[in-house]
């Protein structure tokens, strides 16, 4: 049953009214995403970029991501709503070091290019999420298992590329795949955030760390759009 989350305000919030809170929480993402191209571009000019990649630093920063993921996560309802947010930020800084490294693989007009269309599909879908009046729900467990499936796939296809065998035809596929779970992510992401804002109350707390989780699964959603049109459309340095 669709619910109109608008009519909910809690005054107590320093999110105040549903659109506030969604203004903020897609603040909180844009801003992760400015720090992580930020860092890109820099750790490329600076010349560090190198470093990390032929020292295996790169590995190290990419662990450090996914141990920042899971204490957001695990822990959202303990941690204070500063550390939330400095965990977001820290999680975008280390992403803009891995990331820097497709400025090696792929030209600069691709990375353009794939922003872009990325910024397209993500606005649309963000927007369908915001207004439609279809409950999206059970949207989420479909779409985390075709991850997981897709996932899987990838797997597979590293381990038969290790003896030689490749498939091109099937990596293209799977981006393809790929891209449509995260539109479909970012809709059901920005439906969640209503959502969030009814559950939470006036929790003005857990309503901040709420928009920090939301802001982050929102970014994963871009930077994960932006890089499977990178594969697919991208043209690579010679």
């Amino acid at each position: 049953m669709y619910r109109d989350y608008n009519d909910i305000s809690y005054a107590e919030s320093p999110f105040g009214t549903l659109s506030q809170y969604m203004t903020k929480t897609f603040a909180w993402m844009f801003a992760g995403l400015l720090v992580t191209f930020a860092v890109g571009i820099g750790t490329v000019t600076s010349g560090l970029v190198w470093l990390f990649a032929s020292t295996g630093l790169i590995f190290v920063t990419a662990i450090a991501e996914l141990a920042m993921v899971f204490v957001l996560s695990a822990r959202i309802t303990k941690i204070q709503p500063g550390t939330a947010t400095g965990l977001f930020f820290g999680y975008a800084i280390l992403n803009g070091i891995n990331l820097s490294t497709i400025f090696l693989v792929y030209q600069v007009s691709s990375l353009v290019l794939a922003f872009l269309v990325g910024a397209v599909y993500f606005g649309v879908m963000a927007v369908y999420g915001a207004t439609t009046r279809r409950d999206l729900t059970g949207w989420g467990p479909k779409l985390f298992a075709g991850l997981i499936a897709m996932m899987v796939c990838y797997l597979v296809g590293s381990i038969f590329s290790l003896f030689g065998m490749s498939f091109a035809l099937g990596d293209l596929v799977l981006c393809a795949i790929g891209l449509l779970i995260f539109m479909g992510l970012t809709a059901y992401d920005t439906q969640m955030l209503k959502h969030h804002y009814a559950y939470f109350g006036g929790n003005a707390a857990m309503l901040h760390k709420a928009s920090i989780i939301g802001a982050l699964n929102l970014y994963l959603d871009f930077i994960n759009i932006f890089l499977y049109i990178l594969r697919m459309v991208g043209r690579r340095n010679d």
